[in-house]
């Protein structure tokens, strides 16, 4: 496995993971991106110091580690026009191109090739994500763990022995930031009908949503206890509380996110 590292797609997310990779101390020298948009490449080169090519063909000659970070909807092309040097080269091939699995990546590369298979989140952009990760039977321990430094650069990573759950990681955390953000849009909209101005219910809907996060990573207790631990007896929380219950928060939560990993399988068979 060469050195060289060829991202296919020069998207936000590749730029975070790139940024991570200098961080780290990686020459920007062994990093090519391949990214159709002019004004992208030449924010990739000025930002980066990173070699920057028009196509894909062009970005992985002599690269050992292919990170395919463009939309799901086009990676099959993307693939299939790479398929020859993917077979020349059998790099490692790691991609973030969510609801594609790691057979038809490797069918679309001609086979037997080297897969690993993520699923970030748009935190990662402020290295505050979460990243599922799927190997191959192929890919090496030394593989596997440069594909968690990679993505460690973007927050935290949690590690799947069966690709069939990462659906669920689509669900849960792929598509959980935008739970988070619906929460803290109705608590502003709530607190606004409530009569408090718009600025101040969402400064303060915004720190309890931060707040709460940190006490949930940072705390020696699970989020049951944590919720516990704030409900008073017949106090206002527990009001609160009861109310989200009765109107089936619970179960709604459960829908939401099956429906998310239904989805996330459907796109799958959908791109094949």
């Amino acid at each position: 496995m060469t050195d060289n590292i060829a991202f296919i797609g020069g998207g936000n997310m590749a730029r975070s993971l790139i940024g991570g990779l200098l961080a780290q101390g990686r020459n920007p020298a062994s990093i090519h991106v391949a990214e159709p948009v002019p004004l992208l490449r030449e924010a990739l080169q000025h930002d980066f110091g990173v070699h920057v090519h028009a196509d894909g063909a062009q970005a992985v000659t002599a690269a050992g580690i292919w990170v395919l970070a463009t939309k799901p909807q086009v990676l099959r092309p993307v693939c299939e026009a790479l398929c020859g040097q993917a077979q020349a080269a059998q790099p490692l091939v790691i991609s973030i191109a969510a609801g594609i699995t790691a057979t038809q990546i490797t069918r679309w590369l001609g086979g037997a090739i080297k897969v690993v298979r993520t699923m970030p989140n748009t935190p990662a952009l402020l290295g505050a994500g979460v990243t599922g990760l799927f190997a191959d039977a192929r890919v090496s321990a030394e593989e596997r763990q440069f594909a968690d430094r990679l993505l460690a650069a973007a927050g935290k990573t949690v590690w799947l022995d069966d690709e069939a759950q990462m659906d669920a990681v689509t669900a849960v955390s792929g598509s959980g930031p935008a739970y988070v953000f619906l929460l803290a849009e109705a608590m502003i909209d709530a607190g606004v009908q409530e009569g408090l101005p718009a600025d101040a219910a969402r400064a303060l809907a915004l720190q309890t949503v931060l707040g709460a996060a940190r006490m949930l990573t940072e705390a020696q207790a699970d989020a049951a206890e944590l919720r516990r631990r704030v409900t008073s007896p017949n106090g206002t929380t527990q009001a609160a509380i009861e109310t989200f219950e009765a109107g089936g928060l619970r179960s709604l939560v459960a829908s939401a996110i099956h429906a998310a990993r239904v989805r996330g399988a459907e796109l799958a068979a959908a791109n094949d």
